[in-house]
């Protein structure tokens, strides 16, 4: 079965930069999109970061170009470098796959890192 294991948080200084990673294991190859989602205590998820397959990144409106999403397919890996972190930034990142199987589409989720800005 799919697996996502992100790795990469902890807590940073504003203006400092974290890069997350994120494995995928089991039946999945090349999933259709890779990427992340966030979300802050007492808000809803959103989206930070998706990249799909055929290389076109797509980023959430609130990210001000601050990240890059990138993937490695030969890995099953996908990354997301945060810069010039802001407080805001803090929440828990969870890495997203959306695989194919045939007409079937489905969603994985890892168990989420913990991105916290402070000083």
């Amino acid at each position: 079965q799919v697996r996502l294991v992100e790795s990469g948080g902890g807590l940073v200084q504003p203006g400092g930069s974290l890069r997350l990673s994120c494995v995928a294991s089991g039946n999945i190859r090349n999933a259709y999109a890779m990427g992340w989602y966030r979300q802050a205590p007492g808000e809803e998820r959103e989206m930070v970061a998706i990249q799909f397959i055929g290389g076109t990144a797509e980023y959430g409106g609130s990210m001000g170009g601050r990240f890059t999403v990138s993937r490695d397919n030969a890995d099953n890996r996908v990354y997301l470098q945060i810069n010039t972190l802001k407080p805001e930034d803090t929440a828990v990142y969870f890495c997203y796959a959306k695989n194919r199987r045939g007409t079937d589409v489905e969603d994985y989720w890892g168990q989420g890192t913990q991105v916290t800005v402070s000083s």
